[in-house]
Parts: C-alpha cells; structure tokens; sequence
C-alpha cells in the first residue's frame, strides 16, 4: 500500500504539490478565522436559571422555588447533571448538558420547560436565564472617571447609557454594572399616623403602585380636530410622591407626606468597589458570548468606548482596570516567536546533518504544512488558539521532522549507492 501511494505521488507531482499547497491556503486560511485566547476555556456546557424574591430566607427560597424548578427541569433531554443553590433572596439553578450539545439549542429547550414550572413558583416569581457566558468570559473591566460627579449619578449614568451602549458590540453577552448607589425614592411611614388615620398598609402600597403610570383615553372631536386625552402620571420627583392620596379621613384626603417622610436614597448595598484604596468607584464588567474571539470582541469594545466618550458628560472618562487583551497577545506573541525559534533552529539542524540543501528543503517544507494543517484541524473541533494548543504544536515541532529525516536520508543512501556501485 505504501509503495503504490509513493509511486502515484512520484507519477503526479504537480498534483501533490497542488494539493500541499491548497492545505497550506486552508491552514492560513483557518489561522484567520480560529478565536485567540489567553486561556483554553474548559467550563462546563451549561444553563443557569436565576430566580429573584426580595426579602426571603434562603429555606424558603429552597422550599418554593429551587426545589419546584431542579424537579421539573429534570426531564430535559442531554442533561447531564442539575444543581441547585439558594442563598438569601435569590435562587440558581445550574443544568450541566453533554459536551456535544449546541449551547443555544439547550437554552431553548430549558426556556421551553420552565413556561410550565414557572405556574408551580409562588405568584409574581419570574425565573430567568443568565446570560450566555462562561466562567472565562470577563474580558474587560473598566471604571467611570467622573471627578464632581456623586455616585448615584454615575451609577445612573452606567445603568441608562454606557450599559447599553456596550451591550449592542458582536460578540458581548452582558455589562454587568458594579459600584455606586442606585437611586430610589425611600417612603418611611410612620405607623401611628397610620393608625390614627385608619390606612392600612396595603392601600399605601396599591395607592404607590397606581400613581406611577401613564393611562390612554379617548379620543374627541373639536373644530375638525381629533384629540386624544391621556393622562401623564409618571414620578419626577420627591413632590410627585408626597402628593400622592392614600385615603380619606373625616371627608379630608390623606396623602403620603402626611403619614410618612419621602427622601431620595440609595438601594441595599451588600458590599463596596474600592479602586487601589483611592475611593469608591462605578464601573461595569464586559461578558463575552460563548464561543467569541476574545482578542477581537476586546478591540470592538475599546472602539465602541471611544464613540461613547463623546457622548459622556464633561469630564467623565473611561478607565480600564482590567483588559484581557494584553495577557492574550503578550502569551501568543511569546509562543509564536518559540515557534519561529523552533523553526529556524530544526532547519539549520537538518542543514547541518544533512549537509545537502535539496534534502533539507524536502523536510523543511514540512513544518509549515504540518501547523497549516494542525489550524485547520484546530478549526474544525472548535479548539482556540492559546496557550495550551499553541505550546502543543511548538513541542511538536521536533517531532514533525524526525520521519522525514529518515525516509529523505535513506532515499538519499539508496540513490547514492544507485549511482555510485561499489564492487
């Protein structure tokens, strides 16, 4: 089999070389396309459900949500294994999938069957999905320089401008906000005005509920004209809540200033983002989507910033606090230039050994062709260019040469002997 394989090879060369050099367009070709990072991402194939209820234990939250959902999520197809987590006002549930499954595709099928879980949650529980990340996705950090500027406005201007902003790049799954202080109106009742004044606490709370909103009437008629009437009753400011009725005492309309104080505040903060011991800090954390190039969805980011900054208040600049660009290209660029080394070296190596430039050229060639085709194959099983592959072709390298030094030395022997019969 072998000699019939190197007699057609040795009848058509032109078509051998053609084809090595198809391969080596493929390779340079998949060495484009194929995603570079630092790291190889080795995280598990999975969904994480996310289910938020204010205020409770996390026994109750076990009890009413966890258990209800890792129960009946149980029956999805190619799940592996399904854990469950809860902690004090939030629930996750973790479905591991086979390594083989299209992420995507397990995410439809997991939103699929919570549409029937979800009527076995207490009412108003709505359990959601995370983002589709993984655990290597943080790939860029980045902090608000806005001197003058207090942190409620900051993380205001985090939450409705710059998130969103972000957030429309290829390739980002989710900014995830951190620091600073959501603004919130904060209503402190005072429970013996209640009682004085016989309002229980449910109709503070539906009267809140039913004065922040927009409501549509109907449309009239008037000098050939069409009107629509509407009603604009959505909260400005901390006047709006105060002048809102909660009920009626002796015919006198009681309103919210008369039983509580209404101030404008920060939401519960669990915990602070310090910035090298400078001060508080607002910021946002970049996830990358499953499967992206991180080197490219890091520069798509930084130019997206650039546009952004112009649009940002005086003053207010980005700072990056942590970009995982420079640890790629400073590892890639340190394994390329190994290759490069390992390159030169073996060809001087086979140079000297051989000490005949057309047989050296013969394996030479080779090594090229061999990492052209080790992308391509890198390409095809989804493999990214790091560290890990990358250091794997460079030890390689030695051994890329060894078969072609026997056979083109031996074919060199037997030639020589050929040409120069001894008696």
């Amino acid at each position: 089999m072998v000699e019939k394989l190197i007699s057609l090879s040795l009848r058509n060369r032109v078509l051998v070389l053609l084809l090595a050099a198809g391969l080596f367009g493929w390779g340079v070709y998949a060495l484009r396309r194929n995603p570079i990072d630092a790291i190889p991402d080795l995280s598990e194939n999975q969904v994480i459900v996310f289910t938020e209820w204010s205020g409770r234990s996390p026994q109750v939250l076990e009890d009413q949500v966890t258990y209800p959902l890792v129960s009946n999520l149980q029956g999805i197809p190619k799940v592996r294994n399904i854990r469950g987590a809860s902690m004090f006002g939030m629930s996750f549930v973790y479905l591991i999938f086979e390594d083989d499954v299209d992420l995507y595709w397990a995410r439809s099928r997991v939103l699929e069957r919570l549409n029937y879980a979800q009527r076995l949650l207490p009412q108003g529980i709505t359990p959601t999905l995370g983002p589709d990340g993984t655990g290597v996705g943080h790939v860029l950090w980045y902090t608000l320089k806005a001197k003058g500027m207090d942190l409620g406005e900051q993380r205001a201007l985090q939450d409705w401008y710059v998130k969103f902003a972000l957030q429309t790049v290829p390739g980002v799954s989710e900014v995830a906000s951190f620091g600073g202080f959501q603004k919130q109106y904060q209503i402190t009742l005072d429970p013996t005005k209640l009682n004085y004044y016989r309002i229980p606490l449910p109709d503070v709370l539906r009267a809140v509920r039913a004065n922040n909103n927009d409501v549509g009437g109907r449309k009239f008629e008037m000098s050939d004209m069409g009107y629509i009437v509407r009603g604009l009753g959505y909260i400005e400011n901390i006047q709006d809540v105060e002048n809102m009725p909660v009920g009626t005492y002796q015919s006198t309309p009681i309103r919210i200033k008369d039983v509580a104080t209404v101030q404008m505040g920060g939401d519960l903060r669990l915990g602070i983002f310090d910035v090298n011991g400078e001060g508080e800090a607002v910021g946002g954390i970049v996830v990358m989507r499953y499967g992206e190039n991180a080197d490219n969805v890091i520069n798509a980011v930084k130019a997206k910033m650039q546009e952004v900054e112009r649009g940002l208040p005086p003053g207010v600049k980005f700072d990056i606090a942590y970009d995982r660009s420079t640890l790629i290209e400073r590892a890639i660029a340190s394994v390329r230039g190994t290759l490069v080394e390992e390159m030169v070296t073996v060809s001087l190596i086979v140079l000297l050994f051989l000490f005949h430039a057309r047989s050296a050229l013969i394996i030479l060639i080779q090594v090229p062709l061999s990492i052209a085709i080790a992308f391509i194959l890198l390409e095809a099983f989804g493999v990214s260019s790091n560290i890990m592959s990358l250091t794997g072709i460079a030890l390689a390298i030695g051994v890329i040469v060894d078969d072609g030094i026997v056979v083109v030395e031996n074919a060199y022997r037997h030639l020589s002997e050929a040409q120069n019969p001894t008696p």
